[in-house]
């Protein structure tokens, strides 16, 4: 056999790229979709020739699915994942892995017990773009790298999202949501964190939606909305992260920075998968990069892709976004929170290794 076949769960705003992307992977098959709501799956099912539309349960009963695509709610990430390991299916998950460590921990703990893998989101580092970072690091672009600044600044999800309240709910806020790109980025670059501190807070109690289908509606703010703070990784190097969702004039900051001893890296945004890369070597311009590797566009799926390409091949090196990278992220992120509330850093209990590079002829 040389594709797996997909099973999504949740039928919402961010499945369509999905269900657009699985067909063009040759080792994937997308097989069915499902939802709370049929009607939203059937639907679903009609607009991208999906042959099957089913309940959650039907889903999880089908012996023919061999990866699902777990695409609900955060809050609801840790059922939906042990659901489909414990059916003895692999899981790949939209970031966060889970909202909690102990629901993180659970997922991997089942997946080790029944030999499966565990994939989560956010495949983005394995685009052309931070691919291309990476193998300017690896190189000696910019010598050894000693430190970095990211910066993911915005005014809330309120503007534009056509649900946005589970935003600013426990597993939500700039964070959760966004911060999964920036710290995988980080990671895939630098490997992973030693120890976290930071200061967060909650910039307004209250927000009101503007986006058309709840416009007027309020959002009482449970989760913190603006968080700055500091990571220090095992190679050495030292960054400064800083999410937000209070920042409504905007801002010029870079997406990310890596600064080495003999240059600075400028990283493309890390929810992107192919936009421009420049360098700054001593004592000259920033210059752009040609990019080294393909899957330049949106290929949200790629991860799956290449999780499926593992199963196949029994390559555990090629399953990249892996389990153990989204949880070394999920703790670090909560390590934000606890440093804030503790005043002190918070040392990292989790590791992971660093992503294999990805071939630049790779084609899946």
């Amino acid at each position: 056999m040389n594709t797996q076949k997909i099973g999504i769960i949740g039928c919402g705003n961010i499945s369509g790229i999905y269900m657009e992307n699985i067909p063009g992977f040759e080792n994937l098959e997308l097989a069915a979709c499902a939802d709370l709501d049929v009607d939203r799956a059937k639907a679903k099912a009609a607009e991208y020739g999906i042959p099957k539309a089913y309940t959650v349960e039907q889903l999880l009963a089908d012996k023919e699915i061999d990866i699902v695509i777990n695409l609900t709610i955060p809050a609801a990430h840790a059922a939906v994942c042990v659901q489909v390991l414990e059916t003895g299916k692999h899981v790949y998950v939209e970031k966060p892995l889970a909202v909690t460590r102990e629901e993180g921990s659970r997922i991997l703990d089942v997946a080790r017990s029944k030999g499966l893998l565990v994939g989560s989101a956010p495949d983005t580092f394995l685009g052309g773009g931070i691919q291309t970072c990476l193998k300017l690091i690896n190189d000696g672009w910019i010598g050894t790298p000693v430190a970095a600044t990211a910066f993911m600044m915005s005014r809330g999800h309120e503007h534009w999202h056509p649900d946005p309240e589970f935003y600013y709910q426990e597993g939500g806020g700039p964070m959760f949501d966004m911060g999964p790109y920036y710290l995988t980025a980080l990671v895939a670059l630098l490997g992973p964190i030693r120890r976290v501190t930071g200061s967060a807070g909650v910039s307004l109690p209250e927000r009101t939606i503007s986006s058309s289908k709840k416009r007027g509606q309020k959002i009482v703010v449970e989760t913190p909305t603006h968080i700055a703070g500091v990571l220090d990784f095992h190679c050495g190097a030292i960054a400064t992260l800083v999410t937000s969702f209070d920042i409504q004039g905007g801002t010029d900051l870079p997406h990310i920075e890596i600064y080495g001893t003999h240059g600075s890296l400028r990283v493309p945004d890390p929810n992107s998968f192919g936009a421009p890369v420049y360098i700054r070597k001593t004592g000259t311009d920033w210059e752009p990069i040609p990019l080294t590797h393909g899957y330049t566009n949106n290929s949200r799926g790629l991860g799956v892709a290449t999780m499926a390409h593992a199963i196949l091949s029994g390559n555990q090196e090629a399953h990249r976004a892996n389990g153990n990278l989204a949880f070394h992220v999920l703790e670090a992120m909560h390590g934000f929170h606890d440093a804030s509330a503790d005043g002190k850093h918070y040392v990292m209990q989790s590791s992971c290794e660093k992503p294999a590079p990805i071939p630049t002829h790779l084609e899946l």
